[in-house]
């Protein structure tokens, strides 16, 4: 029997669970499938071809639900980015399979389209819209990285409070503001952490689209 794209990309992300992006191979895809490489290579020339698929399938539930028509344009933006939030989440190193990318697949087309929809139609012209809407987007990548990598269940907590205690002697010694603001650095509220940066960035956007840009 054929095997099918889908079929490698389903796969994929269950290895990527596993293994993490670093572990992802296509040799070791190609084991777990119980085919030949050979096989592999036919549907997708190298990894990026592979990782650009895996992308593409992380946001396939995102944006699909439509807005609220009371919504005001923030809290769609504040959707779709809590949806992209949670998608990237849901998969080990998901943040770092998705960026970069590039793709130009319907799901990843969608989001971003998504994205700047709410601000056109607040009276956003093209560069605002859409470099508004590649801010949020960066934001979350990153964001969710670090979230991914500070998190308990990601990293033992003892490793965790070691490096927070070792934080605060090096803080301590030369850097009086880091040491300061130790316990807000490292809350781990991750709700209310990406909330507040999110805000930062639409009030911004709220700021240019009231001057017209």
């Amino acid at each position: 029997m054929a095997i099918q794209k889908e079929q490698v990309v389903a796969k994929a992300l269950e290895l990527l669970d596993e293994a993490g992006l670093d572990g992802l191979t296509m040799r070791r895809l190609a084991d777990a499938m119980e085919i030949k490489a050979a096989s592999l290579y036919w549907h997708f020339v190298n990894k990026q071809v592979l990782l650009d698929a895996m992308a593409d399938a992380l946001v396939a539930d995102v944006a699909v639900t439509p807005m609220n028509a009371g919504q005001s344009w923030r809290e769609r933006v504040a959707q779709v980015a809590g949806e992209m939030r949670g998608a990237l989440l849901a998969r080990r190193d998901g943040a770092r399979v998705y960026a970069g990318t590039y793709v130009t697949t319907d799901n990843v087309l969608r989001v971003g389209d998504a994205l700047m929809a709410p601000l056109r139609e607040a009276g956003a012209g093209t560069r605002l819209a859409s470099w508004g809407a590649f801010s949020v987007l960066y934001f979350l990548l990153g964001f969710v990285m670090e979230e991914s990598g500070l998190a308990r269940d990601a990293m033992p907590a003892a490793e965790l409070d070691q490096r927070a205690e070792a934080f605060q002697a090096a803080a301590l010694a030369r850097f009086s503001h880091l040491a300061a603001a130790r316990e807000d650095i490292f809350n781990p509220d991750f709700e209310a952490r990406f909330r507040f940066g999110l805000d930062l960035l639409l009030d911004g956007l709220a700021v240019r689209l009231a001057a017209g840009e």
